[in-house]
């Protein structure tokens, strides 16, 4: 299953399949008051009431995971507080199991107060004694003192932690799509590794620049992309042309 969907999240949602994706990442707006925008392509990212906008559209996605799926929310610290609360009380406390921080060191650095360089990925297993974690697959990071661990492991590397450092995709990378809240494929690729199987299908319906969707292509899982902007998901289709999927 390879599909890009321009559509009002909400209403494709309900008209998607049920239990076909094993694995679901969403990076929604994160409600910065502002209206985030690069070249020719911008959304307003200011909500009246935002835990309740993004609550309905996480309730009508359970549908469409399987039993063993895991779910990744993907905010900064302007939202994830209350977000993290609601979560727990629509799936379960049970259900959490990981606050993975994703820090970057790139852009300014005000003199008020201390700079804010990290956001905060949410992952929650729909049940949390059976779900997918591929040990296996996770790639390794060098040690900070190797040569405390001698040299067969200094040259392993070890794994990562729940803090994750990674750049920003970089203003002139080949990466670089122009979509304002392009997030870098080497954080996504690490969660479709890990947290799904190959033949899986991965689901994003706050699909963006599909750096979801170019993630489990490249790592043979099948994707439905879901975006109501109509440049975002030209982006999206662009990037992942050669993996001929459907355009709805």
């Amino acid at each position: 299953m390879k599909r890009i969907i321009l559509g009002e999240n909400l209403e494709v949602l309900a008209a998607l399949p049920a239990g076909f994706a094993r694995l679901a990442y969403i990076d929604p707006p994160f409600n910065t008051g502002k209206v985030q925008r690069r070249r020719q392509l911008s959304y307003a990212d200011q909500f009246e009431d935002f835990e309740r906008f993004l609550l309905l559209r996480v309730e009508k996605s359970l549908r469409c995971l399987t039993r063993d799926a895991s779910l990744f929310v993907h905010l900064d610290s302007r939202e994830v507080h209350y977000v993290k609360v609601a979560l727990d009380r629509l799936l379960g406390r049970d259900k959490f199991m990981n606050e993975i921080i994703w820090a970057y060191d790139y852009g300014g650095r005000p003199r008020t107060r201390w700079p804010a360089k990290h956001d905060t990925i949410l992952w929650y297993a729909l049940d949390p004694l059976r779900y997918v974690f591929n040990f296996d697959a996770m790639d390794r990071i060098p040690y900070l003192a190797p040569g405390l661990v001698g040299p067969a492991k200094a040259a392993r590397g070890k794994t990562p932690t729940d803090v994750w450092w990674h750049t920003i995709v970089p203003t002139n990378s080949r990466e670089k799509t122009g979509y304002p809240t392009q997030k870098p494929l080497g954080v996504l690729s690490r969660i479709v590794r890990i947290h799904s199987q190959p033949g899986d299908v991965v689901l994003d319906y706050f699909a963006g620049s599909g750096t979801t969707g170019v993630a489990a292509a490249r790592h043979g899982r099948g994707f439905v992309l879901v975006d109501q902007n109509p440049e975002a998901v030209r982006i999206a289709a662009r990037r992942l042309a050669e993996f001929n999927p459907a355009l709805e």
